[in-house]
C-alpha cells in the first residue's frame, strides 16, 4: 500500500478552469516526494484534495489507504498539514496552540509535546504568546502542532514562502531532520529549486495543472547529462538550433527560450558547436545543469520568472 496515491486526479472549478488535470501519482511510506513548480500550477489543490478540503471533480485519491473523497474522516486521521498561511492563533502561546491541537485530536501526551518542542527547537519560545515569534518560529510551532497527532503523512505547503534566507536555512534543516527522527511520509509543495533538491526523495514537476516530469532529482538532472552550452544569437534561436540538429551537434533535449539557446553537450565538445553556429554567439558559458535547466526544458518557462 501507498502512503498517498493518485489516479487520473482531476478539479475543474466554476467556469470551467481546470486547475489540475488528471495528476497520477504514486508516494512509498517513508519517501519525501516534492511537487514543484510556480504558483497557479495546481500544487495547492492537488494538496487541497489530497487533504480533503478541496472536493476532487474526477479521479481517485487515497492517503493512508483511504479514499480521500468516500473516506475523508479517516484519511484525516492519518495526515497532518502546514498550509501556506498561518492558522495558529497568535493569542495563545506556543503551548497552548499544540495542546488545543491535541484535546482536539484526543492525542499528544505531556511527554510527546515535549519532545516536539525539543525537536523544532521551541524550547524556549514554547510559553510565550505566539504574537511574539518570528515568521520561522511561527512555521516552526505550525509543524510541531501538525506533529502532535502523530500522523503517518505530512503535508507542507509552500513552508518557506515569505522567510528571508537564513530563517529559511534553518527551516529547511529542521525539515531535512524529521525524517531521520520519525516515522512519516512527507509531501511538499514548493517552488523553489533548492529545496527540492535537498529534501525530497523524488520530485513531480507541475506545469498547468499537469504532471510533466516524476523523478530523483538526480535523475532528472541526469537527462541534461553533465555539461550544458548556453549562449545568445541576435537572429533566430529556434533556425540556430534546427541547424545543430541537423549537423548532430544538438540533441531534442535542447531548447531556445528568447535569443538564449541551450545545448546540453553530452558527448560534443562546446567549440565544435559553437564553431558550427552561423550567427555570431554572444555572452557564451558552459556549467552543469540545474531543475532549473530541467525545468525550463520541460516548459519554456523559468521557474523564477513562471512563480
Amino acid at each position: 500500500m501507498h502512503a498517498i496515491e493518485a489516479q487520473a486526479l482531476t478539479k475543474t472549478y466554476p467556469g470551467g478552469v481546470e486547475a489540475v488535470k488528471g495528476v497520477d501519482l504514486e508516494v512509498e511510506a517513508g519517501e519525501v516526494f516534492g511537487l514543484l513548480g510556480p504558483n497557479g500550477a495546481g500544487k495547492s489543490t492537488t494538496v487541497g484534495m489530497l487533504t480533503t478540503t478541496i472536493i476532487p471533480t474526477g479521479g481517485r485519491a487515497t492517503v493512508g489507504g483511504y479514499d480521500v473523497a468516500r473516506q475523508p474522516l479517516l484519511a484525516r486521521a492519518v495526515s497532518s498539514v502546514v498550509f501556506q498561511e498561518a492558522v495558529v492563533d497568535r493569542s495563545l502561546t506556543g503551548r497552548a496552540n499544540i495542546e488545543l491541537h491535541a484535546r482536539l485530536w484526543g492525542a499528544g501526551s505531556r511527554g510527546r509535546i515535549q519532545e516536539l518542542t525539543g525537536l523544532l527547537g521551541l524550547a524556549e519560545l514554547i510559553d510565550r504568546p505566539v504574537a511574539s515569534y518570528s515568521g520561522g518560529e511561527r512555521r516552526r510551532l505550525e509543524i510541531a502542532r501538525a506533529l502532535v497527532s502523530e500522523p503517518a503523512v505530512l503535508f507542507l505547503d509552500e513552508p518557506t514562502v515569505g522567510l528571508d534566507p537564513r530563517i529559511r536555512h534553518e527551516l529547511l534543516d529542521v525539515i531535512a531532520g524529521l525524517r531521520t527522527r520519525q516515522e512519516l511520509t512527507i509531501l511538499v509543495t514548493t517552488h523553489y529549486l533548492d529545496e527540492a533538491e535537498r529534501l525530497c526523495d523524488r520530485v513531480a514537476i507541475v506545469h498547468e495543472g499537469s504532471i510533466v516530469a516524476l523523478d530523483s532529482p538526480q535523475a532528472l538532472l541526469a537527462r541534461l547529462g553533465a555539461e550544458i552550452l548556453e549562449f545568445r544569437v541576435a537572429g533566430d534561436p529556434h533556425a540556430t538550433l534546427a541547424a545543430l540538429r541537423l549537423k548532430r551537434l544538438a540533441s531534442s533535449d535542447a531548447f531556445a527560450v528568447g535569443s538564449r539557446v541551450t545545448v546540453p553537450l553530452h558527448n560534443h565538445i562546446a567549440t565544435d558547436v559553437l564553431s558550427a553556429v552561423d550567427q555570431h554567439p554572444t555572452e557564451i558559458s558552459s556549467r552543469t545543469p540545474t531543475l532549473d535547466d530541467v525545468y525550463l526544458q520541460l516548459t519554456g518557462t523559468e521557474l523564477a520568472d513562471a512563480a
